[in-house]
C-alpha cells in the first residue's frame, strides 16, 4: 500500500498544460486512429498509416494507472511479458520472450538506445525518468531490425518525453508507503530569453525488501538517486538544438543461488552491488517545406559493480 502527494506551483502555467492534455476515454475510434507516432517508420504518421502493430501509452494511461516506474508502467501494454523477479530486478520481453537478460527488444529513451553490451539487455532498475514529463510510450511488436538495426528482432520500445516549453513551472511529488518506503522527485522549467527553454529535476526512492516464501524478509531491497536537465533552442529559423543528460547511482541487495554437485545442489548466500552512470544527448533538427533532417549524438555510460562476480 503507497500514499502519493503530487503538489504543482506556478499554478497558472500547470492549468495551461492541463488543459491541454487530451482525454482519450471521449476520443472516437477515428480519432484514435489519427494519434502520431514516429517508431514505425522513424517520422511522424498516424496509427492507422503504420505498417506495424503498434500500442501508444498515453502520459493520461500513465497518469491514471498510478505506476511509479518505467517498467510498472509496461505492464499495461498488450503484447509484452512484464515480470518482477524481485524488488530489484525485471523480465521484460515480448512474443513470448521474456527473462531478465533478454536481448532481443530495442528500448530507447528519446531515441537513445539505453541497452548494455555486457548481454546486449536492459538494466530495467537504472532506466528512470519523471513518468510526469513522459510524453507516450510508443511499443512495436514484431521484428524491426530492417529500421532500427541490433536487438529490434521482438520490438521496440520508444519513450518520448516531452518538451522542455511543455514542463514550465515546477512539480513536487512524494511516495510514501509500506514497500516503496519513499519516494521524492522535484522538477523545474523555465525560459532563457525569447527562444530557448530548458528543466532541471532530481529523484530518489528506497524500496524496502520484499517477503520471501518463508513470509520473511528477503535481501533485495534497493535505493537510488539521480537528476538530469533537458534544454531546447528553438531560433525563429528552421534549426533547433536539443540538448538533454542524466546523472544517477543505485545500490542494490540480492541473493544469488549457487550450483553445487553436493546435495542440496545448491547454496545461497547475500550479495550487494551497485550502479553508477550517466548520459549526454545532443540532436540538432531542421526543417524545410519539403523535408526534415536530423542528426543526434550521445554518450552514456553504467558502471556496475558486484561485489561478488565482477567489475563492469
Amino acid at each position: 500500500m503507497s500514499l502519493t502527494v503530487v503538489a504543482f506551483f506556478l499554478g497558472s502555467s500547470v492549468s495551461a498544460q492541463n488543459q491541454g492534455v487530451p482525454d482519450i476515454s471521449r476520443m472516437s475510434i477515428e480519432e484514435l486512429m489519427n494519434v502520431e507516432v514516429t517508431s514505425v517508420a522513424k517520422r511522424p504518421q498516424r496509427v492507422a498509416d503504420a505498417a506495424a502493430a503498434v500500442f501508444v501509452l498515453t502520459q493520461e494511461d500513465i497518469r491514471r494507472s498510478g505506476a511509479a516506474s518505467i517498467p510498472e508502467a509496461l505492464r499495461m501494454v498488450p503484447g509484452l511479458q512484464v515480470a518482477r523477479i524481485d524488488e530489484n530486478k525485471w523480465a521484460i520481453g515480448s512474443r513470448g520472450f521474456n527473462g531478465r537478460f533478454d536481448n532481443k527488444l530495442l528500448v530507447l529513451i528519446d531515441g537513445r538506445s539505453v541497452y548494455t553490451p555486457l548481454f546486449s539487455g536492459v538494466y530495467w532498475n537504472v532506466q528512470d525518468v519523471m513518468l510526469e514529463d513522459v510524453d507516450r510510450i510508443e511499443v512495436i511488436r514484431g521484428p524491426g531490425a530492417t529500421l532500427w538495426g541490433a536487438n529490434a528482432v521482438d520490438g521496440v520500445i520508444n519513450m518520448i518525453t516531452k518538451p522542455a516549453k511543455a514542463t514550465q513551472s515546477g512539480i513536487l511529488t512524494a511516495e510514501v508507503g509500506t514497500e516503496e518506503r519513499a519516494a521524492e522527485g522535484a522538477r523545474y522549467g523555465g525560459k532563457i530569453g525569447n527562444s530557448s527553454y530548458y528543466r532541471i529535476y532530481t529523484k530518489y526512492f528506497d524500496w524496502r525488501p520484499s517477503y520471501d516464501v518463508t513470509g520473511k524478509r528477503a535481501n533485495d531491497g534497493w535505493d537510488a538517486v539521480r537528476g538530469g536537465f533537458r534544454m531546447d533552442i528553438q531560433p525563429t529559423g528552421p534549426n533547433s538544438l536539443t540538448l538533454q543528460g542524466d546523472l544517477y547511482q543505485s545500490n542494490y541487495n540480492e541473493t544469488l543461488t549457487i550450483p553445487s554437485l553436493n546435495p542440496p545442489y545448491s547454496s545461497t548466500f547475500p550479495n550487494n552491488g551497485d550502479y553508477k552512470g550517466g548520459n549526454l544527448l545532443g540532436r540538432w533538427n531542421h526543417s524545410s517545406s519539403r523535408s526534415s533532417t536530423s542528426l543526434q549524438v550521445y554518450f552514456d555510460n553504467t558502471n556496475v559493480v558486484d561485489n561478488s562476480l565482477f567489475t563492469d
